[in-house]
C-alpha cells in the first residue's frame, strides 16, 4: 500500500493507485551516508621512462604544436569554448518580462552544465510557506515577472490561511491571483518592496523528446535552493486524483527521474538551457519520497493558465457535451452490450459537441483518436488532454456495429458561469463537470456516481 503526507501536516493515507501517483508535498530523512565509509585505495603511480634531455625538448616542442593545431580546429568549428561553465545575463528588458539568459558549457561533463544550469535557474524559483486550519507547510514557485507574480501547484496554496515567499533569504507576504483546482495550478503575487526578482526564462515543453538532460530545482523537504538532474523518462502521462476537495486531473505529464519529493510541488523542471519546461506536481512512490518516478505538468501548458489567471480570464478547459459511464464486463452482460468496457453514453447534452457530431444516448465510446476508452475517467481523460477546438475521431459502437465520428471539442466555460450564477452550489467546479459529464456505469447495469469516495491527499 502506497502512502503519502500532507502539505499542511496530516497524517499519511492511502492513495488510490494510478500506479501510485501522488502530489509531492512533505519532508522526509535524508539519504543515508556511504554505508563502507572507505574510499578505494590510491592507484600506484606509473614508473616515469628515461629520456635524455635533448630527446625531451624536442618531443615538448611537438606536443605543444600538435595542441594548439587540434585547438584551432575545434575553436573554428565551434566545438570549444572558454574555460568552465559561464553564464551570460542580458537582464529583464521590462517590467514583466523574462531574462534571458545564455547557459554555456566547454565539455559534455553533466556536472560542469549542471553547475551553469542552477546558476541561471535558481535565483527565479522560490520556497513556498503556508499556514492552513491544518497546520504549515512548505512548497515551492517560479517567479514568473519582475511584478511579483509567481507560479505554483494548486495543491500548495490550497486552504491557505496565509502564505509567503522567500526570495533571497528574504521573507515576503503573498496573496492569490487566481487558480484552476482543475488542474492544479495557480498563481500567487508578493510585493517585493523593490527586491531584484529573476523572472524564468520559459522554454518549449513541447519540443522535448525521451531521454532529455533535465534538472528539478524547489523545496524538497523545506530545504531551499535544491536542485538535482536526470531525464526525461517519458511524456503524455495522464492521471486523476480524488483528494478532500474533488478530483484533479492531470495530462500530458512528463515523466522524469530527476528527483522529485514532498516540498518540490510547483518548483520548476528546467532543461539544458535553464529554460522552464514543467512545474513540478507529482510523485509515484510506494515510501512517500523519490523512487525515480515523478512528473511535471508541461510549461507550455502552465505558463498559459498562469497568463489567464493573471489577466483575470476564465481557464477553460475541453469538454465533449455528455455523460459518460463505465462498461464492464458485468454490466456488459446485464445490459446486452456488445462490448465489455468503453465509456457508455448516458445522456448527450443538447446542442453541444457530441450531439451536433450525431452520437447518441446508449453509444458506447471505445476509442479516442488512438487512444483506447476502457471508462468514463479514460474518456474523461482522453477528452482533457487536448485543447478546446480540436477535433478528434470518436471510435463508438452503436448495438453491434462499429462507427466513427469527428467530435469538434466545445468548451466547459459555460458550465463555469452556470456554476458562478448558482450561489447555492457546495460542490467545486470539477465536482460539478463529473457528475454531469463523467460518471461511472455501476456493476449489475444499475448507475452510480464515479467519483468514488473523496479522500486526503
Amino acid at each position: 500500500m502506497s502512502e503519502y503526507n500532507d502539505l499542511n501536516g496530516t497524517q499519511p493515507g492511502p492513495v488510490p493507485p494510478f500506479s501510485t501517483a501522488q502530489q509531492a508535498r512533505v519532508a522526509s530523512p535524508a539519504s543515508p551516508a556511504d554505508p563502507t565509509g572507505a574510499g578505494a585505495p590510491a592507484p600506484k603511480p606509473p614508473k616515469k621512462p628515461r629520456t635524455s634531455l635533448k630527446a625531451f625538448a624536442f618531443g615538448l616542442l611537438g606536443g605543444v604544436l600538435g595542441a594548439a593545431a587540434v585547438v584551432a580546429v575545434l575553436l573554428g568549428f565551434g566545438l570549444v569554448g572558454g574555460t568552465g561553465a559561464s553564464v551570460a545575463t542580458s537582464g529583464a528588458s521590462s517590467a514583466g518580462s523574462s531574462q534571458t539568459i545564455t547557459v554555456n558549457s566547454d565539455d559534455d561533463s553533466n556536472t560542469t552544465l549542471a553547475n551553469a544550469v542552477a546558476t541561471k535557474a535558481l535565483p527565479s524559483v522560490v520556497s513556498v510557506s503556508v499556514t492552513t486550519a491544518q497546520g504549515d507547510g512548505v512548497g515551492s514557485g517560479v517567479t514568473l515577472d519582475t511584478d511579483g507574480n509567481i507560479l505554483t501547484n494548486y495543491h500548495v496554496i490550497e486552504g491557505a490561511q496565509s502564505i509567503s515567499v522567500s526570495v533571497n533569504g528574504d521573507s515576503y507576504d503573498a496573496t492569490v491571483v487566481g487558480s484552476d483546482e482543475s488542474s492544479d495550478l495557480a498563481v500567487i503575487k508578493i510585493d517585493a518592496e523593490g527586491a531584484t526578482l529573476t523572472p524564468v526564462e520559459v522554454g518549449d515543453s513541447d519540443s522535448l523528446q525521451v531521454g532529455d538532460w533535465v534538472m528539478s530545482l524547489g523545496s524538497p523537504f523545506g530545504l531551499e535552493q535544491s536542485v538535482s538532474t536526470g531525464i526525461v523518462s517519458s511524456l503524455y502521462r495522464s492521471t486523476m486524483l480524488q483528494s478532500t476537495s474533488g478530483n484533479t486531473i492531470y495530462t500530458n505529464l512528463i515523466q522524469t527521474d530527476a528527483t522529485i519529493n514532498p516540498g518540490n510541488s510547483g518548483g520548476a523542471l528546467v532543461n539544458s538551457k535553464g529554460q522552464l519546461v514543467g512545474i513540478n506536481s507529482l510523485i509515484e512512490s510506494y515510501s512517500g519520497s523519490s523512487s525515480g518516478v515523478g512528473f511535471a505538468i508541461p510549461g507550455n501548458y502552465a505558463v498559459d493558465v498562469a497568463k489567464k489567471l493573471i489577466a483575470g480570464e476564465t481557464v477553460t478547459h475541453a469538454y465533449i457535451g455528455g455523460s459518460f459511464q463505465t462498461v464492464n464486463a458485468q454490466n456488459a452482460r446485464s445490459n446486452n452490450l456488445s462490448v465489455n468496457q468503453g465509456a457508455y453514453v448516458a445522456e448527450v447534452a443538447a446542442g453541444g459537441p457530441a450531439e451536433q457530431a450525431g452520437i447518441q444516448q446508449g453509444d458506447v465510446v471505445t476509442a479516442i483518436d488512438d487512444d483506447e476508452i476502457t471508462s468514463s475517467d479514460a474518456m474523461l481523460l482522453a477528452v482533457r488532454s487536448h485543447s478546446v477546438g480540436d477535433t478528434v475521431t470518436v471510435t463508438l459502437m452503436r448495438g453491434s456495429k462499429q462507427m466513427q465520428v469527428q467530435v469538434t471539442l466545445g468548451s466547459d466555460e459555460a458550465l463555469q458561469q452556470q456554476q458562478d450564477s448558482d450561489s447555492s452550489s457546495q460542490g467545486s467546479l470539477l465536482e460539478q463537470y463529473l457528475e454531469q459529464y463523467g460518471n461511472s456505469y455501476g456493476n449489475g447495469g444499475g448507475y452510480g456516481n464515479g467519483n468514488g469516495g473523496r479522500s486526503s491527499r
